[in-house]
């Protein structure tokens, strides 16, 4: 298991590898969300704002 872990002496490059990834696959799907959220609360305030 540690030779797994060690990945025959590239650890330090594959492991940083994969949580960059891990990081940008986690924005990819965070950050639309957010947005897509926000942009409702935005058209929401604005029905209601032109009902007034």
């Amino acid at each position: 298991m540690v030779e797994f872990f060690q990945m025959g002496g590239y650890a330090v490059f594959v492991w940083p590898s994969y949580a960059l990834v891990a990081v940008v696959l986690w924005l990819n799907w965070y950050l639309p969300r957010k947005q897509h959220e926000n942009e409702l609360r935005r058209l929401k305030r604005r029905a209601r704002d032109e009902q007034k």
